[in-house]
Order: structure tokens, then sequence, then C-alpha cells
């Protein structure tokens, strides 16, 4: 993607991304909004997969339980701006490559009528059925359009304005993933502040082994720890509801103890996440925020170069978010040492209240670095 609009999206009413490349830092003060463009790059890219509309709402903890249904529902009102929802309420988010093809995903509030048919499985659950006795009952649509490529999806609200989360859950029990949670669009992967959990990385570590890129997933950690020269996965399913840091032994030039990732510090678990989530990301789009998370400065250039390498390899499209001033000034090195022309390495500013974000190229970033200018 070149550039990117979205509007009426959380906090954006209207906002632009201009002058993007292969490699995005996406920087600004806190509660600018540099979550919320992760986010909605990624429901563009995932076109009519729910995942990630699913993921958003949950990790902010955009859901409420009612007690009288007995069942948790997604409050989609914080996706739109101003968090509230009205019929023909709608936000969109959309995308410009370099050969001037559009996509745009559209998330609408709709009004029911009585002979529509929902999509996913043919049945309501009893509450949803009762929502079609209500007045004016509303519902959430998503709608992908690309040229003349065409899908869309709906389902029907509560009157809270929710959306029913036993749904998504009976859709996985019958394993209905194939319809309207099948994977589709832009390959990507995101990578939240917290970082991955150990089965999402085992099981990202299952696809590399025995492959290439196994190798360059040791020479990142190399780049934190030198004497690594190995790296196991553990079983996925004994770490399939753990949040620690563990699923992965590793062993050192010096010695033949096998030793448990757990003992290593965050920066290991921080860049063994990211080298996994490039590779798997491969002909895709990765988004990291925070992207700095539990390493230390000295690292920086190290962990710049790493990603910039795998997403030329592998083509990738990478964006990613800071606070760090070491952060911005280490990518420096690598737009001022790399030759990035061909595929750009970009800084792209958020200020509050401000419609197109303010865009850094290679030489600008070089400059801002030696100059001391502040970018953030």
């Amino acid at each position: 993607m070149k550039t990117v609009t979205i509007k009426n999206f959380r906090n954006f009413p209207h906002f632009e991304l201009h002058n993007l490349g292969r490699l995005n830092l996406l920087v600004g003060t806190n509660n600018s909004g540099k979550t919320s463009v992760l986010e909605a790059i990624r429901l563009l890219c995932s076109q009519n997969d729910l995942q990630p509309l699913i993921d958003t709402t949950r990790s902010r903890g955009e859901y409420f339980y009612d007690d009288h249904k007995q069942e948790r529902e997604l409050d989609i009102r914080h996706l739109f701006h101003n968090h509230k929802i009205e019929p023909c309420d709608q936000f969109s988010v959309s995308g410009l490559d370099e050969n001037g093809q559009e996509e745009e995903l559209r998330a609408s509030i709709g009004v029911h009528h009585e002979d529509e048919q929902f999509d996913g499985d043919d049945s309501l659950s009893d509450s949803e059925d009762n929502l079609l006795d209500d007045f004016q009952a509303l519902d959430f649509r998503l709608e992908w359009i690309s040229g003349e490529e065409y899908k869309h999806w709906k389902r029907p609200l509560s009157s809270n304005g929710g959306l029913s989360y036993d749904y998504f859950r009976r859709l996985k029990a019958v394993g209905a993933l194939m319809g309207a949670l099948k994977k589709s669009g832009t390959k990507t992967q995101f990578i939240t502040s917290a970082a991955l959990t150990a089965s999402e990385m085992v099981s990202l570590f299952d696809q590399v082994v025995l492959t290439d890129e196994e190798d360059l997933v040791v020479e990142a950690l190399q780049t934190i720890e030198p004497r690594i020269i190995r790296i196991a996965p553990l079983s996925s399913e004994r770490y399939k509801y753990s949040e620690a840091r563990e699923g992965f032994m590793i062993r050192f030039s010096d010695s033949n103890q096998r030793i448990p990732i757990g003992s290593m510090g965050d920066g290991i678990w921080r860049i063994l996440g990211l080298a996994l989530a490039t590779v798997d990301a491969a002909n895709g789009v990765l988004l990291v925020d925070e992207i700095d998370t539990g390493l230390h400065f000295t690292a920086m250039s190290d962990m710049w170069k790493l990603v910039w390498e795998t997403a030329k390899r592998l083509n990738v499209q990478v964006f990613a978010t800071t606070h760090s001033n070491d952060c911005w000034t280490s990518l420096a090195t690598i737009a001022n040492e790399e030759d990035t022309t061909e595929h750009g390495i970009t800084i792209q500013r958020i200020e509050k209240n401000k419609e197109i974000g303010v865009a850094f190229s290679e030489d600008e970033i070089v400059t801002a670095a030696n100059r001391g200018i502040e970018v953030r």
C-alpha cells in the first residue's frame, strides 16, 4: 500500500497516510491513534475475515455481559467515531497500491428488513431471533470492495448495540470457519505490545522447522545472545492457555544443557516473536504495536536490520509503532547504511486533530537524527 485513508473509525473522523514504504514506523503522542491505525489496516487486509474484528474488540475490553440473555456481546459502538451508532452510520478504511488499485472495507449500521437473510450458519440464537421483533432492529454490515471483487457479511445487533459473541463461538464449535470466519484477504500478522502467546509462538515455529527461515530465527536470537546455536519448541498443547514465556528450549555453544526460554530476558522473547511473525507474513503485512518493547537501545539497530532484511526477502510490508527516541534514531542508522531507494523506509507522524500524517523519507529521517530534530 502506498496510501491509507481512514474515515469515522475510532478517534479518526478522517485520516490519511501517504508515501508509505516497505517499512513504516508510526510515531506520535499518547492517544494520538497509532494503535488504531494498525487496527484499521488489519481490518482492511482481512477483507471479510471476522477474526481481527473479534480480536480488536476483545483486546480493548469492548464487550459486555447481558445478564438477562446470559451471554457476552461485542460492543461495536467503540469502533465508530464518537462511540455511538445510529442507522446509516459507517466507518471505512481504504488503501491504494503503487499501481493505482484501490481496496476498501466499509462497516455500516443498517435497519433489518423481515425478508433479509443473515450470513454464517442458517439459524439465529434465541436472543438474536427476539431482536427481529423489536422496533427498527439494527444490523452490522461489512463490505469489502476491490475492482470487481465484492465480499459482504451482516448480523443483527442487540437492543444494547452488541454483536452476539455466542454466534462466533457456535461457528467455531461446528467448524464453520470455512464460511463467515474463513481466512481471506492479505496474509497479516499482528503483534500487540503484550507480544505473542506461547501457543502462538510454538505454532508459528512449527511452520519454519527444517526450512531456511529456521536459520533466520536463530540468527535473530543471536543479535541478543550470540551464544545461542539451537532453539526447539515443546508441545504446543501444553502451553495452549499459558501466558508465561515458555514453550521453547535454547542451547548455548558453550554448554550441552537445555535452557528454558523463560530463563532469558524479555528481549529474547520479543525478537523471537518478531522473527516468527515476519516470516509468517510472507507476501503480506506485519503490524507491530510498540516494536521496541523489551529491547535495550543497543539491540534496536540489529532488530531493525532483521526486520528490514526479512521484509525485503519475503515481500512483507511492515507497520510498527513506538514512543521511543532510541527506536526511531536506530531506524535512521538502517536508512543511512542500507540501499533503501527501491523499497522505502518511512516515519509517519500522527498528530491529534490533523487529517494527514507527516511522512519522513529516508533522507529526512537521517537528517533529523543527525541534527537532533524531534520527529515524534
